[in-house]
């Protein structure tokens, strides 16, 4: 099985040597690096390979042995696995130096070729063998170091270290003297120096301590016989202390410190070389400078002097910072030992800072700083040095050493650092008279040709406006004018700066709170000037407006104010402005108008402040704001003069429900949030439908509105109701609309919408029935009539489905019904067979009442013979004049027993059945016209006072109708005979 694999794995290395493209590359070093991991190791035939003298880290092919043309197919496959194992490594090397493969990918590769030599090694490998095999573990190892991997490295070090006690015991065994085997212990010692030195670099890196300390010491044992490793050695030692100090381990770090000095001390006569030039400067993380040296970095050549100062000062700070008050004499025992190795201006740093922690008296940091003022150090450095002393509250030696480095750099151009730093610390420790004084020196300074650098003057403005806003926060303007004013004398008449308008309006700003209006305008008319296109020149200006109670100059300030905020290029002293800084402004800016009670500006600010807030919070407060002025307003309005700010408020509604429905991610607006602000705008949106009744569409879409505020709400009871409420409000003020004075495509859209709003609401409906009793509620009923209305004047072809269902309903109301019929004959609706039907339902429940109410039974029955019997025609068909005629006498019936019946309706059905007789009659339909007109005359026998008017005249004619049927009889009679 492992034969098997071994092949396998020899035929990716094939491909892999063969290969170019990169990626392809990437993937067959993965799957060797897996296939090689999985391989048992067993014996095998080795083969003898010297490394080649070509190029470092190569090896070469191995050499033909005699004998080995006849060797075994299992001998043969060793060897060519043997042989792919060491072109692998070659390849590499080739590859990674032309950055074909990373180092990872380098590492796992040499981890390949390494494994199957190894497998391939045999039982009694020659030493040619043996010395590739330390060298392939070795670099193999040092390679899983260097990626961060050492726990891979370890096995490989150890295999490293096998091989070379192998090689020992094969050397010995074929010495020949006392000098051969000193030559050959001192021939296998470099290696075991090596080894040892990348098993201490594992254990440090896998914070193995003990493990470390003992591989170094085993290496310091070897130092004897190898001087020429003693610098690396305490370069390595060094390279330990700089990472277990980077890592807060100072025990740690203080002894790999140590024990690089005491090494590098062994050994002092090695000279400067060009590798110092591969030396890796890093900064440690306090801000000790220290040296990094990478592992191929040759000690042979190196400073030591310079070297070991710079391991003592980092000594120094591992002690400082590990405990200063414990360690205090020994940090500054290196530290002092390190300025004696080389003068360096960080050791001298060191020393005073160790000072000062330690709590050491002012002649004893006097005399340490005195120390390095014999030694030829930079401004910074000094500068530096004054502000460690400042710092810590040394103000006596700090002052008095400030005095005296002025002397040290008459000529320099810098000398103006020295004067600011020491008004820097004056205002520090409030002594604001003297620091004034040194400022007023260096104004003077500049009017007589000593200017300060561009960078320190720019420094001098900083500290004075920083004076100035300290002063501002305390309300003492007029001393922040006086710090204002320090700055604006280093400008020149005319002169045009941003810096200078920031200035400007920061006094004006100042001018305003001590009620100095005319020299606010004269502030901001400079600040203008020098930058009339700043959104902080024109928020300067909207605040003088303000307080001038100039709304117009005001609110033209506002709406600028809200341009410049939408520029996404706007920029504000060479930095481009905040995101914030238009909010910002315009936010503050709906504040002071409040203040000042002046709402019209309010609004105006609060209307840019809506359009470009981001912070959900922020927008939401200003959008209630916004509400409640506009509100106010409305309510002090004319009704005439309210219809833009109730546009105004629809508006502000609607921005709300956008912002609510947009996804948050801010963490600040939680869902709880959300659901507070709708239904705060929920509510406002019902009562302002509420209050603008007498306007249906207002009404209608803040109703809608409301429902939509709704939808972010928890669905409970009150707010299902509050949604069907809204819903049907809104579908009501539809189809009034739609019976109005409309388009044909209007009325269609506004039945449409109706129809939209009632299936929403059918749908809400339903789940509220769940909560609750609901007996007594009319949704129903209102559903059913405003859905009726708007499928019939849409002329809906379901119209029919759904009266099949109310038909069948045994709760329906004879108002309802009533209702219907009128709406199914509504223009443009014309459904006389829907109202028919819907008047004999309705005519059935007034008959089965225990006391028929005469007067709606009259106008159901008066409706029903309406369309039952058109007025005027005469050619009806004999199936219609006998339900016609079972009305009138359902008719009589009432009238019969009872007194209530109107008499204006017993008029009319008398009339009606009068009428019908008199048309059969002028048709020559005598037997209908008598029954007809004797229909008419029994009603009239139940008229009042009204009966004399008609009673002669229809008698008379009813005999002629009579007289009529008799003739007509015999005729027929006589015929027949």
């Amino acid at each position: 099985m492992a034969g098997a694999r071994l092949v396998a794995v020899e035929g990716l290395v094939r491909e892999l040597l063969r290969e170019e493209a990169p990626s392809r590359i990437a993937a067959l070093t993965e799957q060797l690096f897996q296939a090689a991991g999985n391989i048992s190791e067993e014996g095998g035939g080795a083969a003898e390979v010297e490394p080649r003298p070509s190029g470092p880290g190569h090896l070469s092919d191995p050499p033909e042995e005699p004998g080995r043309s006849c060797v075994s197919p299992p001998a043969i496959a060793l060897a060519q696995v043997e042989e792919g194992a060491i072109n692998l490594w070659n390849w590499t090397v080739t590859k990674h130096t032309g950055s074909v493969v990373n180092d990872e990918q380098r590492a796992k590769l040499r981890f390949v070729a390494c494994r199957l030599v190894c497998l391939c090694e045999g039982s009694d490998p020659p030493e040619g063998t043996i010395r590739r095999q330390i060298l392939m573990s070795m670099k193999t190892g040092k390679g899983w170091i260097d990626i961060g991997k050492a726990d891979i490295a370890d096995g490989f070090l150890e295999t490293a270290m096998s091989s070379i006690e192998k090689l020992y015991a094969k050397l010995l065994k074929g010495s020949d003297g006392e000098a051969d085997i000193n030559v050959h212990k001192a021939d296998v010692e470099k290696n075991l120096f090596k080894v040892l030195s990348y098993q201490a670099e594992s254990a440090v890196a896998q914070g193995d301590f003990q493990k470390a300390v003992m591989c170094v010491q085993r290496c310091k044992d070897m130092l004897m016989k190898l001087p020429k490793e003693t610098c690396y050695l305490s370069i390595l030692c060094y390279n330990f202390g700089v990472e277990t100090y980077e890592w807060k381990k100072y025990e740690q770090s203080s002894f790999w410190l140590s024990q690089s000095y005491d090494i590098g001390k062994m050994d002092m006569k090695y000279s400067v070389g060009k590798e110092m030039q591969n030396v890796r400067l890093k900064w440690t993380l306090k801000g000790q400078l220290c040296f990094h040296f990478p592992s191929s970095f040759k000690a042979s050549s190196f400073t030591s002097v310079s070297f070991l100062a710079k391991v003592l000062r980092l000594l120094a700070t591992a002690y400082f910072e590990w405990d200063c008050n414990l360690y205090l004499d020994k940090a500054l025992k290196a530290i002092s030992l390190a300025n004696q190795e080389k003068i360096h201006p960080a050791g001298f740093f060191l020393k005073v800072k160790i000072l000062l922690k330690s709590g050491a008296s002012d002649e004893d940091i006097t005399s340490a700083v005195a120390e390095f003022l014999h030694h030829d150090m930079s401004l910074d450095f000094c500068l530096n040095i004054a502000k460690l002393l400042l710092e810590h509250g040394r103000e006596s030696v700090g002052f008095d050493f400030l005095k005296s480095v002025p002397e040290r750099f008459e000529s320099s151009p810098d000398l103006g650092k020295i004067t600011l730093l020491h008004i820097e610390f004056l205002l520090q420790n409030k002594r604001e008279l003297l620091a004034k004084q040194k400022v007023e020196e260096v104004i003077i300074g500049h009017y007589t040709g000593k200017h300060l650098l561009p960078e320190a003057l720019n420094r001098l403005h900083v500290m004075l406006w920083d004076r100035a806003a300290k002063h501002y926060e305390a309300k003492s303007y007029s001393e922040a004018l006086h710090w204002y004013n320090y700055s604006v004398s280093f400008y020149t008449p005319g002169q045009i700066d941003q810096n200078l308008a920031k200035l400007q309006r920061n006094m004006a700003s100042c001018y305003l709170h001590l009620k100095q209006i005319g020299k606010a305008k004269e502030a901001v008319k400079e600040a203008e000037r020098c930058d009339p296109n700043s959104i902080f020149t024109k928020f300067s200006v909207y605040k003088i407006a303000v307080m001038e109670k100039d709304t117009d100059k005001a609110v033209e300030a506002v709406i600028e104010m809200g341009r410049l905020a939408e520029k996404s290029s706007q920029h504000e002293d060479k930095l481009r402005v905040d995101e914030n800084t238009g909010t910002n402004l315009l936010s503050l800016a709906a504040q002071i108008a409040l203040e000042n009670e002046q709402e019209v500006v309010a609004i105006k600010a609060l209307e840019y402040l809506s359009e470009h807030l981001q912070d959900c919070r922020q927008l939401f407060a200003a959008l209630k704001c916004l509400v409640r002025l506009t509100l106010s307003k409305v309510m002090a309005e004319h009704e005439e003069a309210r219809d833009d700010d109730i546009k105004s408020m629809l508006a502000y509604l609607t921005l709300a429900h956008k912002r609510l429905a947009e996804s948050f991610t801010e963490e600040k607006f939680t869902a709880d949030m959300r659901i507070l602000e709708a239904h705060w705008f929920r509510k406002v949106a019902w009562n302002l439908a509420v209050q603008f009744r007498g306007c249906p569409e207002k009404m209608r879409d803040f109703f809608l509105l409301s429902f939509k505020f709704s939808q972010f709400c928890p669905s409970d009871k009150a707010v299902l109701i509050a949604q069907k409420t809204c819903l049907l409000m809104a579908a009501a003020v539809d189809l009034e609309r739609g019976r109005q004075q409309v388009t044909p495509s209007e009325q269609a859209e506004l039945l449409t919408q109706a129809l939209q709003h009632l299936q929403a609401c059918k749908d809400i409906w339903k789940v509220l029935k769940l909560t609750g009793d609901f007996a007594k509620d009319p949704t129903d009923t209102l559903l059913l009539l405003y859905e009726f209305e708007a499928r019939s004047k849409l002329n809906d072809p379901t119209l029919h489905n759904l009266m099949e269902s109310v038909w069948e309903q045994p709760q329906i109301e004879v108002k309802t019904l009533e209702i219907i019929a009128a709406l199914a004959m509504e223009s443009p609706a014309r459904y006389p067979v829907l109202c028919k039907k819907a008047l004999k339902n309705a005519l059935n429940l007034h008959r089965k009442q225990t006391v028929i109410d005469a007067v709606k039974f009259s106008k159901c029955l008066h409706s029903l013979i309406n369309l039952s019997l058109p007025t005027g025609l005469t050619d009806l068909d004999a199936c219609v004049l006998q339900e016609v005629w079972d009305y009138f006498e359902d008719a009589l019936s009432v009238v019969s027993s009872t007194d209530a019946y109107p008499e204006m309706e017993i008029l009319w059905l008398m009339t009606r059945a009068w009428n019908t007789g008199i048309f059969q009659y002028t048709v020559g339909k005598y037997k209908e016209a008598e029954q007809w007109c004797g229909l008419g005359m029994r009603f009239l026998n139940h008229l009042g006072s009204l009966k004399k008017s008609y009673e002669g005249h229809m008698i008379g004619l009813y005999s002629e109708v009579l007289d009529k049927l008799d003739s007509v009889k015999g005729f027929l009679l006589n015929g027949e005979e």
